[in-house]
C-alpha cells in the first residue's frame, strides 16, 4: 500500500522530507533539506486533548512562506504564535484571580501542556533558525517563541507555588480547627469529672431538699429557672470556647 503523505499534494517538498514524516505530524521539529524548511507545529493543546493536531508550515529557499493553516504565508506563522501569546494571556488573568486549590488546579491542567508545546515549539524554531541563519523572520519568530515558553513557565511556576500556598494555608487551618475542639473537648472532660461524684451521689441518695419554691405560684420559679440555667450556660460556653493559644 503506498505510503500517503500528510502534507498537501500540491507542495513540491522534497521526498527526503516527505519520506520522514508518518501518518501522524508526531513531535515538533524542523526538517531541513536543500535550503528547504519544513517547520511541523503543534495547535496549542488544551487541558484534556491528547492527540496533538499538527500544523504545518513550508518555507522555500527563495523565502517565500506556505502554510496548510487559513492565510497562508508567514502571517499564519505569526498567528499561530499569538494564539499562544493569547492563551498565556488568558491563564495568567486565571492565576491572578485563583483563591482555592481547586482555581490554581485549574490553571495548572490549562498551562502545563501549553508550555511543553511551547518549549518544543521554541526549539524547532531555533532549529530552523539556525539552518536558515540570515533569514531575520526566523530570528523574529524565534524570540517570539521564546518569550511565550518564559511566561508559560513563569507562570507555571507562580501557580504551582500558589497551589502549594493554598493547600499550606488550608492544612493550617484545619489544624487550628482541631486544636480547638480538643481543647474544648478537654475542658467539657475536666467539667465532666468535677461534677461526675456530685451527680452520681444526688442520684443514689436523692437531693429532695426544701427549699420554699415547691408551693410557689407558676411560672414564676420555671422561668427563674430556665434564666439561670441559660445564664450559667452561655458562661460555661465562653469558657469552653476561649482561646487560649495553647
Amino acid at each position: 500500500m503506498p505510503h500517503r503523505s500528510i502534507l498537501p499534494a500540491v507542495w513540491d517538498v522534497p521526498e527526503t522530507i516527505r519520506d520522514r514524516l508518518g501518518a501522524r505530524p508526531g513531535r515538533q521539529r524542523a526538517m531541513v533539506h536543500d535550503g528547504h524548511v519544513l517547520l511541523v507545529l503543534h495547535r496549542p493543546p488544551k487541558a484534556d486533548e491528547e492527540e496533538r493536531a499538527g500544523r504545518f508550515f513550508w518555507r522555500k529557499p527563495d523565502g517565500t512562506w506556505l502554510s496548510t493553516e487559513s492565510g497562508g504565508g508567514l502571517a499564519s506563522l505569526e498567528a499561530h504564535l499569538q494564539e499562544y501569546v493569547d492563551l498565556v494571556e488568558q491563564c495568567d488573568e486565571k492565576e491572578e484571580r485563583a483563591t482555592t486549590a481547586h482555581d490554581y488546579f485549574d490553571v495548572i491542567q490549562s498551562v502545563t501542556p501549553l508550555h511543553r508545546a511551547a518549549r518544543n515549539m521554541y526549539q524547532a524554531l531555533q532549529d530552523a533558525r539556525k539552518a536558515v541563519p540570515t533569514d531575520r523572520n526566523l530570528i523574529d519568530l524565534r524570540d517570539a517563541a521564546y518569550d511565550v515558553e518564559r511566561n508559560a513557565e513563569l507562570l507555571n511556576a507562580d501557580t504551582r507555588s500558589g497551589l502549594e500556598y493554598a493547600l499550606a494555608r488550608r492544612a493550617e487551618d484545619q489544624a487550628a480547627a482541631a486544636h480547638r475542639m480538643s481543647v474544648a473537648s478537654h475542658r467539657l472532660n475536666v467539667l465532666a469529672a468535677f461534677f461526675f461524684p456530685i451527680a452520681t451521689l444526688s442520684a443514689v441518695f436523692g437531693v429532695n431538699m426544701q427549699h420554699g419554691w415547691e408551693n410557689a405560684p407558676p411560672p414564676g420559679p420555671f422561668l427563674t429557672m430556665l434564666a439561670a440555667g441559660l445564664a450559667c450556660g452561655f458562661v460555661l460556653k465562653r469558657f469552653i470556647a476561649r482561646d487560649d493559644r495553647i
